[in-house]
């Protein structure tokens, strides 16, 4: 669900951390205490278990699955409370990018052929065979879907893809519960996008921040209560009618974004905030290292000649 990057946990002393996987994505929490660790772990899998049943695109048992597959009457569909809240979070991110990040890309990703986990799809000998048709501009289907309440209006020829802003959210969520439920320091990372919680001035959380091996790296630190999201066209990459397609799609073709930037990271006060902002600039392109820096967003692109550009915060890297 979604393209991170895989910034990596520089574990300290008395850190404990525990790692899985989920949705093909490497997942991990770290906590300050060892005796937290096994609280923390059920809290993330029981989370993502409710995720999973309520958000997922590639479940066919999944409630937005049995949505998107339809029919749905006109006067809209009520939604559990769990899938409502992220699509809810979907709509705002797409009304705060402008559209840039569309949750109602499903079926033109089912059309380039990323139909399922993306295990599954490079599984298969040579990728999909998927020939794609654009017949031209795509109207905004995020202006046409309306939630009110629990209430989705989702007009029929749109289906729902939440992997733009469903992972991130969801760490974010998972981070707050195990601080609750320990009252100390935690970082969750769902496939590299993370998110840090604990008490206001605790400690800060020292993360190595690299998209592909070879590819220019820097570490950073996090305080409590932020987020860190890596968005790249280099990473969930297949074949689809002869042509390598990568999972960012321009909202206005439906088509992957043109590859201007090998990557950009963002740090912002919550991963789903970080998370809008790094694939946003994806989709922008040329014009993102001058709207994130208009916009103070504190934010690390690497093109695609390995050049890095950082806006805002982000520190600049100290060449001895």
């Amino acid at each position: 669900m979604g393209t991170p990057a895989a910034p990596e946990r520089r574990a300290s002393d008395g850190d404990a951390r525990a790692g899985w996987t989920v949705w093909g994505l490497d997942a991990s929490v770290v906590v300050d205490d060892p005796a937290d660790l096994a609280v923390a772990r059920g809290l993330a899998e029981d989370e993502l278990a409710a995720v999973t049943a309520a958000c997922s695109r590639f479940d066919a048992d999944s409630e937005l699955s049995r949505l998107n597959a339809g029919p749905r009457p006109a006067d809209g569909v009520v939604l559990s409370p769990l899938l409502a809240e992220f699509v809810g979070v979907a709509l705002q991110v797409a009304a705060d990018t402008d559209g840039a990040v569309d949750p109602t890309l499903g079926a033109d990703l089912d059309a380039l052929g990323y139909d399922r986990d993306f295990a599954q799809l490079l599984a298969g000998p040579g990728g999909p065979a998927v020939t794609i048709s654009v017949a031209g501009p795509r109207r905004a289907g995020w202006r046409r879907t309306e939630l009110c309440g629990r209430v989705l209006r989702l007009p029929g020829d749109l289906r729902l893809d939440l992997g733009a802003t469903a992972k991130a959210h969801a760490a974010d969520r998972i981070a707050r519960r195990i601080q609750h439920a320990t009252g100390r320091g935690a970082l969750v990372s769902l496939g590299g996008d993370i998110a840090t919680a604990g008490p206001a001035g605790g400690r800060r959380w020292e993360v190595l921040v690299q998209d592909l091996p070879g590819d220019p790296a820097q570490q950073i630190s996090l305080p409590p209560a932020a987020g860190l999201a890596t968005s790249s066209t280099q990473k969930r990459r297949w074949q689809s009618d002869g042509v390598t397609r990568h999972h960012i799609r321009d909202p206005r073709s439906g088509l992957p974004a043109e590859p201007v930037w090998r990557s950009v990271s963002v740090a912002a006060r919550s991963c789903l905030a970080a998370n809008a902002h790094s694939t946003a600039a994806l989709v922008r392109g040329r014009s993102a290292a001058a709207l994130l820096s208009a916009a103070e967003v504190d934010a690390r692109l690497v093109a695609a000649d390995g050049a890095v550009v950082t806006t805002g915060r982000w520190p600049r890297e100290v060449r001895s």
